[in-house]
């Protein structure tokens, strides 16, 4: 398949997505809406510049069934693609399995990956990549329930488990479902600048264009997990009460149990310790007072429990990568 051009430039950026038989929905239509979006934007805005030729392609001919029993129609087979690539989107979903096993799939992605400037992957697509060779040497990440897979499977790629996006060159991975946007809005700042991807994410209705390195797996997910309702309840009441005295020793007294127990179930319910889960929730209520509301810095520091501004940006720095400061002005 040659990429038609309707009439436009020469230098549109060609954008193929691949998906498969039980690729998830959203996977596919997410990234698709976006790179949509911005060639509207562009032609209102910035006529003179790229625009966007988005196309789907898929192992064979036919309709394609997802996970959700939506049926999409690909422009065309994988194979069939010709020609230059800007983008490369490959998909995830419950069929990804399926879809690895699939050599010729497999040996296309990697062929069409040769044409292409930017190679990308939404959710479980990652496992795509990895198979096709793609991601060797690099650092990726992918749904955070399949992460210890990914690595497991392809120890010669580098799994980070909780950004929602990653670059490593040309090579892009994010994480589960909507982080597929996020991807996608990044990948139009870099071609059209951030005010058309924030033009795009208001479009969209999305609260807020997330930057890569914010975690895909937040502490109020993580409530949802624990199995003793003691651990539940103390979850929830550290969300609460972010600004009390949330020491081991403390949580303890209020769960009814020794320091020693609580940590020990904490960790074998939550995935993590007390101390870093406190944190976690800390940042997140900090992230969202800084978004939501005029409040100095110092005043966040002191009611979400950090004490001091200091501690506030060395937390922020190993959740966020970014300074309380700057994520206002990015996030606000």
């Amino acid at each position: 398949m040659s990429l038609p051009r309707h009439g436009r430039t020469p230098a549109d950026r060609a954008v193929v997505i691949v998906l498969f038989d039980g690729v998830q929905s959203l996977d596919v239509t997410g990234p698709l809406e976006v790179f949509a979006g911005a060639d509207r934007y562009r032609r209102a805005v910035r006529p003179d510049s790229p625009g966007y030729t988005v196309r789907t392609a898929a192992p064979g001919f036919g309709p394609v069934r997802t996970s959700s029993g939506l049926t999409l129609v690909a422009d065309s087979s994988v194979a069939e693609v010709s020609g230059p690539v800007d983008t490369l989107v490959v998909a995830g979903g419950d069929g990804v399995d399926a879809a690895v096993a699939d050599d010729a799939l497999v040996a296309s992605i990697a062929g069409l990956a040769r044409r292409s400037s930017r190679v990308t992957s939404v959710c479980s697509g990652a496992f795509l990549l990895a198979a096709a060779g793609l991601l060797d040497g690099k650092r990726a990440t992918t749904h955070w329930s399949r992460c210890d897979e990914l690595a497991e499977r392809h120890p010669e790629v580098t799994v980070e488990p909780d950004p929602i996006f990653t670059r490593d060159g040309n090579v892009f991975t994010s994480a589960g479902v909507t982080a597929g946007m996020d991807l996608a809005l990044a990948l139009v700042a870099d071609d059209l600048g951030r005010h058309a991807a924030l033009t795009i994410a208001r479009h969209l209705v999305l609260f807020l264009q997330r930057s890569g390195s914010q975690a895909q797996f937040s502490a109020q997910l993580a409530t949802q997990l624990a199995d003793r309702d003691e651990i539940r309840d103390l979850q929830q009441w550290i969300a609460d009460h972010p600004d009390a005295d949330c020491s081991v020793a403390a949580l303890a007294r209020r769960a009814a149990m020794s320091p020693r127990h609580l940590a020990r179930v904490f960790a074998d319910d939550v995935g993590t310790t007390p101390a870093r889960y406190v944190e976690a929730v800390r940042v997140e209520v900090a992230r969202r007072r800084l978004e939501e509301s005029t409040d100095s810095i110092e005043t966040i520091a002191t009611n979400c429990g950090f004490g001091t501004t200091e501690t506030l940006r060395r937390a922020f720095a190993r959740h966020l990568g970014l300074a309380p400061g700057e994520y206002r002005m990015r996030f606000a």
